[in-house]
């Protein structure tokens, strides 16, 4: 029974290890993604969208079904503005949805801005909501000089992006599903904590700093009080 014990202690603490390391190469590769995708301007995301964002969401390497035509699958982090800065990286799910034939491939980096506050509000307070229908969105315009200021973008609470094959473009994701990854909260953090409750109470953890680094990079304007999620 003693042995027993030991070997069951020991592949728990096994499986803990590599959900610490899957987590903090995820967080590793969304850190890639940002710097990648801004490293262009004149092929990324235009400067006024990502400094007038509340939120970001980024999901690399989404992957799409092989079986199930429409399926798709991604694990990643919302992070937003808190105190004038980026704060602490809460792990989210995206699910489901037409991805339409601009992603291509099999496997799609993901970028969502979340631009106004009912969008903000919907990302911490929501335990599962759908793109287009309970949250609108529109695909983001891309480069220096786009026009970001259009009607559609500008009333959707989220603009998104994705990335295949090193092609950059504004995409629609509707259909596709947000929701809070508590399990791999619970790696970060120690809980299973929800979306609200890691971006309002905890401190970003260690492997969070190369991500949170590349967003006050690319976008470090501190936004007024107006401009971050508000608590309820």
């Amino acid at each position: 029974m003693y042995i027993l014990c030991l070997l069951l202690i020991s592949a728990l603490t096994a499986f803990g290890a590599d959900d610490k390391k899957e987590v903090a190469q995820r967080l590793q590769n969304a850190s890639a993604v940002m710097h990648e995708i801004m490293a262009t301007p004149e092929k990324g995301i235009p400067q006024e969208l990502i400094d007038s964002a509340r939120c970001v969401v980024i999901v690399p390497g989404l992957k799409k079904g092989a079986f199930i035509v429409g399926a798709e699958f991604g694990k990643g982090f919302a992070v937003c503005r808190t105190a004038g800065a980026w704060g602490a990286p809460a792990a989210i799910r995206v699910e489901g949805g037409s991805f339409g034939f601009q992603i291509g491939g099999q496997e799609t980096d993901v970028v969502m801005l979340v631009m106004n506050q009912s969008g903000a509000d919907r990302l911490l307070t929501s335990t599962k909501f759908t793109l287009g229908a309970e949250a609108t969105v529109a695909a983001g315009p891309v480069g220096r000089n786009a026009t970001a200021a259009t009607d559609a973008g500008m009333k959707a609470e989220i603009l998104s992006y994705s990335r295949s094959r090193g092609a950059f473009a504004g995409i629609a994701l509707k259909g596709a599903t947000l929701r809070p990854d508590m399990e791999n909260n619970a790696v970060l953090y120690g809980s299973r904590l929800n979306t609200k409750e890691v971006i309002e109470n905890q401190k970003p953890p260690a492997d969070a700093g190369p991500l949170l680094a590349e967003l006050n990079r690319v976008s470090p304007r501190e936004n007024n009080a107006a401009d971050r999620p508000t608590k309820k």
